[in-house]
């Protein structure tokens, strides 16, 4: 496996020349499509003679079947379900393409409201049907096959019963939203995407001035993480704004709700319960010496240092060979590793690349970072990545193909049953990481690049596993905090500094600048306390790999199963046939073990 930089040859650029950009028409054929227009004005309709035929009846409906029952309202409600689904993912797709655009952004906005006002007529019906008594609705789920069809989205649906508020007020909540929470979200969005960070004279967007902090040169480095502080701190004011205020709109609503913890509406939306994250985070944070602090110590070592600052902790390793990974190369690798594991895995992640379903280059405006979209099962999903050419954009191609091939398995669950649990999310796009990375690993006999890509895969891994729960833990401090009052961004900087200390430990030094390092996360902004779901996939695909080493045969079939179910299983159900359970709390050691296995065999190389 190559490590480049992006100071390479011309060469190492041409490789990066035509990248794909996906093609949205299979969605709808342009911004000013009739059809989409055609479609937004249909939403609105028929939501509201949804809300007309169906208000009022349900619980007479659970009593019924055929056209009056209960079961063809739930299959009228999943599809303007898919309706919407489909005209909010083109919107969000051309903005995330572009959000520097104003014709993008008046789109996505526009599409936003008109979204929001025909959903409001549609929110009467998970209340009203969580109002059902349980017996009458066993019985309907029971005499109705349709109903029957939707048994799990119905008793999903009614775990959120202890925590819905009277329709009048869930209206309020839903129609505010857009002005609100999502006003707030896309400020973020915006300002995020429009920053330039000035280095060396050389303006850069986001993604550019990171890639930097993976530079072999440690000026480069440097300088790229002090151009990064300044434009933090030159935008402070509106993160720490932006955070606080989120902060105080969940408060209230959890206070309304009745949850507990303040991530409770979390685990209660992955379905996980919070014994097992409490677990997970605490097996976590016991294994900080045993992972972190071990491997940055002779990380530390190897580059000659005492102590690295902050800015080299993704730094490649010394000695190791520079070059830019194109495309194709990225591509064959990862549908190679795909295929040696099971040929109908590749199959589905050939379609990303052969049908425009990815769109791969770093613009102006365009959204940081990596995400796979499911959009709907009456589509398909589309993957954005912000190619530059380096290892860990193989394996972030990797990531999100796994997660195309989760969506595209469970889309045929439907629009109300395909959407999987973010502690689940993550199995599938892990597992096509570690898929890679094995398959790079057994091919490669020089001893010098087998150490490189296993320390890679060590800090990879540590960034998905200590670095989110350190995460995690810092979201907590921030939201308990704030409900004693605002928070400072001095304050938010000294909470981030503790708890990176302790997940990084003494070999790196946080030098000045990093305190303003939470202002770029985007999960503290769209999805708190999102970021544990990364750490739990990834150790839950540990165990699963171990599974799948040791398995003589069925194994991919029963792999296959699971990501079929999509959101129609709990957690336990789908790891019983693999004999893991992720309430025993041993089990989070297991995958933690499998990191400091890899860390171990670093540790003898070295000798």
């Amino acid at each position: 496996m190559r490590v480049p930089s992006l100071h390479g040859s011309s060469e190492g650029a041409s490789l990066l020349d035509n990248l794909p950009e996906w093609n949205l028409s299979d969605l709808y054929s342009g911004i000013d499509a009739p059809e989409l227009q055609r479609d937004l004005a249909r939403a609105a309709e028929e939501a509201t003679a949804f809300e007309s035929r169906w208000k009022g009846t349900l619980a007479d409906a659970a009593a019924r079947t055929g056209d009056a029952g209960l079961g063809a309202a739930v299959k009228e409600y999943e599809g303007l379900d898919d309706l919407m689904g489909r005209i909010g993912s083109y919107a969000g797709l051309i903005y995330a393409g572009d959000t520097s655009d104003p014709r993008r952004a008046k789109l996505y906005g526009d599409v936003q409201e008109k979204l929001t006002d025909a959903s409001a007529h549609l929110l009467f019906f998970g209340l009203e049907l969580n109002l059902i008594d349980d017996k009458l609705i066993e019985k309907a789920l029971a005499a109705d096959p349709v109903l029957g069809h939707y048994r799990p989205w119905v008793l999903d649906l009614r775990k959120d019963k202890p925590y819905q508020l009277e329709d009048r007020i869930e209206q309020l909540f839903h129609e505010k939203s857009i002005t609100g929470r999502g006003a707030w979200n896309r400020l973020f969005d915006e300002t995020m995407t429009s920053l330039q960070f000035d280095v060396d004279g050389e303006k850069l967007g986001l993604e550019q001035a990171l890639n930097r902090l993976q530079d072999s040169d440690g000026e480069v480095r440097q300088t790229a993480a002090e151009a990064l502080a300044r434009t933090f701190r030159d935008n402070l004011r509106t993160f720490t704004l932006v955070t606080n205020t989120l902060a105080k709109d969940k408060e209230i609503s959890d206070r309304w709700r009745g949850f507990k913890d303040i991530a409770d509406s979390r685990h209660l939306a992955n379905r996980v319960e919070r014994e097992v994250v409490d677990a997970l985070a605490a097996a976590v944070r016991a294994a900080y010496p045993r992972l972190s602090h071990r491997y940055y110590a002779m990380k530390a070592r190897w580059l000659g240092m005492e102590q690295m600052s902050h800015w080299d902790r993704n730094a490649p390793l010394p000695d190791t060979p520079k070059a830019t990974i194109g495309w194709d190369e990225a591509r064959n690798t990862v549908l190679s590793a795909y295929q040696s594991f099971d040929p109908q895995m590749a199959e589905i992640a050939r379609d990303f690349f052969d049908k425009g379903w990815i769109d791969a280059p770093v613009r102006p405006g365009k959204a940081p970072g990596a995400f796979a979209h499911p959009t709907v099962p009456s589509a398909h999903p589309y993957v954005l990545l912000n190619y530059m050419g380096k290892p860990r954009d193989v394996m972030t191609l990797a990531h999100e193909l796994g997660h195309g091939v989760h969506q595209v398995l469970a889309g045929a669950q439907g629009p109300l049953m395909a959407p999987t649990p973010l502690t689940l999310a993550e199995t599938a796009s892990v597992f096509g990481e570690m898929l890679t990375f094995r398959s790079l690993l057994e091919r490669t006999t020089d001893r010098r690049e087998r150490k490189a890509m296993l320390a890679q895969k060590v800090e990879d891994m540590i960034n998905t596993v200590v670095r989110q729960i350190a995460f995690y833990e810092f979201e907590r401090k921030v939201h308990v905090e704030r409900r004693k009052g605002e928070l400072t961004a001095d304050r938010i900087g000294e909470l981030w500094l503790e708890v990176q200390a302790e997940s990084l430990g003494p070999a790196i030094r946080l030098r000045e600048g990093y305190d303003t390092f939470w202002t770029y996360i985007p999960h503290f902004i769209h999805s708190p306390f999102y970021v544990y779901a990364y750490a739990f996939g990834d150790c839950l695909v540990n165990s699963l790999y171990a599974v799948y080493q040791n398995a003589e045969s069925g194994f991919q079939e029963k792999y296959f199963e699971m990501l079929r179910a999509g959101g129609t299983k709990h957690h336990s159900e789908l790891l019983a046939p693999f004999g893991l359970d992720a309430s025993d709390p041993a089990f989070w050691d297991k995958g933690l073990s499998v990191i400091e296995g890899l860390i171990d065999e670093l540790e003898a190389m070295d000798g």
